[in-house]
C-alpha cells in the first residue's frame, strides 16, 4: 500500500461498527483489482483474514503465493466446481473452529471498470453452511480498478481507493434472501 502512495494513491477505510473478535466472520465484498486485497489484510488484520482465491495465485508471486498455500486460504479451480466447493467448505470449517475471517468476492472475478458483476452465490452458501455462527461483514470497494486501468503498466495515478464496512449481519434461515440483501447493500454504495 505504501508503495502505491508514490503514485498519489490514497486509501480510506471507513468502519463505524464494533465487530467482535470472538466469532468467525465472512467478509463479503465486490472485487475491482488485486489492490483490494492488501488494505483488507491490513485494516482487518486483528480478524486474521483468509481468502478464497483462484489456484493460479498459489504459484509464482513471492510471499503472496506462499501465504495463500500455507496460511489457511482456499485455492480454488474455477473450472472445477466440485473442487472449489470442497476447498471453500474446508475454509468455512477452519474459520468456525478458529474464529477467523474468510474473505470472499462473490462476483467470481474482478471488475475491470468498477461496474459490479452479478454475485455467484454457491461459495458464499458453503461458507455459511460450514460456519453457521459466523457474522457476515459486507464491504464496498470503490476506485481500486483505477490503479490498473491501463493494465499492469503504467499504473494509474492519483486513485482514491475507498472501503466502506457496512452493518454486520447474522446468518438467517433464508440464505438466498440474505445473499440478495448483501449484494444490494454492497452495490448501492459503488460509484462507478
Amino acid at each position: 500500500m505504501r508503495c502505491t502512495n508514490i503514485l498519489g494513491t490514497r486509501y480510506q477505510f471507513e468502519n463505524i461498527h464494533d465487530i467482535p473478535e470472538n466469532r468467525p466472520l465472512i467478509i463479503v465484498t465486490n472485487h475491482q483489482s488485486m489492490y483490494d486485497i492488501p488494505p483488507i489484510i491490513w485494516y482487518m488484520r486483528k480478524y486474521h483474514p483468509k481468502f478464497v482465491a483462484k489456484k493460479e495465485l498459489g504459484k509464482g508471486i513471492p510471499s503472496v503465493s506462499f501465504n495463500l498455500r500455507h496460511g489457511g486460504s482456499a485455492l480454488i479451480d474455477r473450472k472445477d466446481g466440485r473442487q472449489a466447493i470442497t476447498e471453500i467448505g474446508k475454509l468455512g470449517t477452519y474459520i468456525e473452529k478458529h474464529k477467523r475471517a474468510a474473505v470472499i468476492f462473490p462476483e467470481g472475478t474482478r471488475s475491470r471498470n468498477g461496474h459490479p458483476k452479478p454475485f455467484k452465490p454457491m461459495g458464499l452458501k458453503m461458507l455459511m453452511r460450514k460456519a453457521p455462527s459466523a457474522l457476515i461483514v459486507p464491504i464496498t470497494i470503490n476506485n481500486s480498478w483505477k490503479l490498473l486501468r491501463y493494465g499492469q503498466f503504467p499504473m494509474g495515478l492519483g486513485a482514491y481507493v475507498k472501503f466502506k464496512v457496512h452493518q454486520p449481519l447474522e446468518i438467517t434461515p433464508d440464505v438466498d434472501g440474505l445473499i440478495t440483501q448483501i449484494e444490494q447493500i454492497i452495490i448501492k454504495d459503488i460509484v462507478a
